[in-house]
């Protein structure tokens, strides 16, 4: 039993498909309608894929299962259950059924029985969460998560291989290697600043709603109070005290679920803070949501009168200070693949003092990175960046030490 999760857009399904296209493999799509409605799709699967009779009728998921669970016992079967978590809403004691007709049947079972879902905190609870009747069943999860930066290039590389450094820059900002959008971008041949933000800020572009579609789901009834902090981290109001005194409310809950169960937001210190540190910001991870919340879902009272080009001169008016940041992020990915370094983060003293965009460390090999990046390569300035670091050195004793200023020359 393999768990599989990852955000709408990523390409499970895709995946899956790919991996298991034999007539042996049988693909679930759990709608959300009423379970013998369901139940009758699936019939009609088992019978064109296996070819096998069916005698009398299967009204329920359990009989379903139980029934493909015995023909396992002679046959190797791949079933692939996709949006497994919409069982909670067809009949949430499908999970207890499954439990059980699992624990009794799998020793004797040639199955490999694949549950595939994008609701991510909903997944997570399922089979993580100790009173939940699938705990501790499954024996692999797999998180699947966008392409990387090497794959990106190797796409832009493909598709336009005169790309400039600033138009990879703007592939990772806009799509942030989620598959759907950079398909999206590259049917459209927008993969320059200028084309992609013409066709995300189009009428009728599937962005527009984007976040919409892959989140209020997730939030249920309380998207707009989960919506309004998230667009408050986009707009660089990162800690908390900021957010609850912008939004007159308590939002400990919210950043607090937004973290752990949703995986939304990563809380940084800066490295080599103690764990109980409350110099903390907060960051959204999934950088097409940052830039969605920054400027779609933050001017929606545009978009919605129809004043597009209103929204695209204000991505165009703040797209270099916001893209700055970004590549902070880039750089960070690349130290990352390159396994060089144990701890690598960023650094800021009190009311964000002394900030240093990047430190890398290896303590095995006593080294220590400091990095300055600018998009500009001119306005890298490695003495004030040695000046900043005057607090951090004593942590770096017998350290070799390097200062780095990194640029869109650097990509």
């Amino acid at each position: 039993m393999t768990f599989l999760v990852g955000r709408r857009r990523i390409g499970k399904t895709s995946l899956l498909a790919k991996a298991f296209n034999t007539h042996q493999s049988l693909y679930f799509f759990v709608a959300k309608k009423n379970e013998i409605l369901l139940c009758e799709e699936f019939v009609e699967e088992i019978k064109e894929k296996l070819n096998i009779p069916i005698f009398g009728s299967l009204y329920s998921f359990k009989d379903v299962f139980g029934f493909l669970m015995q023909v396992s016992k002679t046959q190797h079967i791949t079933l692939i259950i996709d949006e497994f978590q919409d069982f909670n809403i067809v009949n949430s004691a499908i999970f207890s059924e499954i439990q059980h007709i699992w624990d009794r049947e799998k020793s004797n079972s040639k199955m490999n029985l694949i549950l595939c879902g994008s609701i991510y905190a909903l997944m997570t609870r399922i089979f993580e969460n100790a009173k939940e009747p699938l705990f501790g069943r499954a024996t692999q999860r797999m998180h699947i998560k966008a392409f990387p930066i090497t794959t990106l290039k190797q796409i832009m590389a493909d598709h336009h291989p005169k790309y400039s450094n600033e138009d990879l820059l703007a592939f990772y900002v806009f799509t942030g290697g989620v598959p759907k959008y950079v398909e999206l971008l590259v049917q459209s041949n927008a993969l320059t600043f200028e084309t992609i933000v013409d066709e995300i800020i189009s009428e009728n572009s599937l962005f527009l709603e984007e976040g919409k579609n892959v989140l209020i789901e997730e939030f249920g009834k309380d998207y707009i109070n989960y919506f309004s902090i998230l667009s408050l981290i986009a707009a660089g109001k990162t800690s908390r005290p900021e957010i609850e005194s912008l939004m007159e409310m308590a939002t400990g809950g919210f950043i607090e679920r937004l973290e752990k169960e949703y995986g939304l937001i990563k809380k940084v210190r800066p490295i080599l803070a103690k764990p109980n540190s409350r110099t903390i910001k907060y960051r959204i991870e999934d950088l097409f949501l940052k830039f969605w919340f920054r400027f779609i879902y933050k001017y929606k009272s545009a978009i919605e009168i129809g004043n597009l080009e209103y929204v695209k001169d204000l991505i165009k008016r703040d797209y270099a200070t916001y893209s700055g940041e970004i590549l902070e992020r880039y750089f960070t990915e690349k130290i990352i693949d390159t396994k060089e370094f144990n701890q690598i983060g960023a650094y800021w003293e009190r009311n964000y003092q002394n900030e240093i965009d990047i430190v890398a460390v290896n303590d095995l090999q006593k080294k220590v990175m400091f990095i300055e990046v600018k998009k500009n390569p001119l306005k890298i300035h490695l003495d004030t960046l040695k000046a900043k670091s005057t607090r951090l050195l004593p942590n770096f004793k017998d350290f070799e030490i390097e200062y780095k200023g990194l640029s869109m020359e650097d990509m």
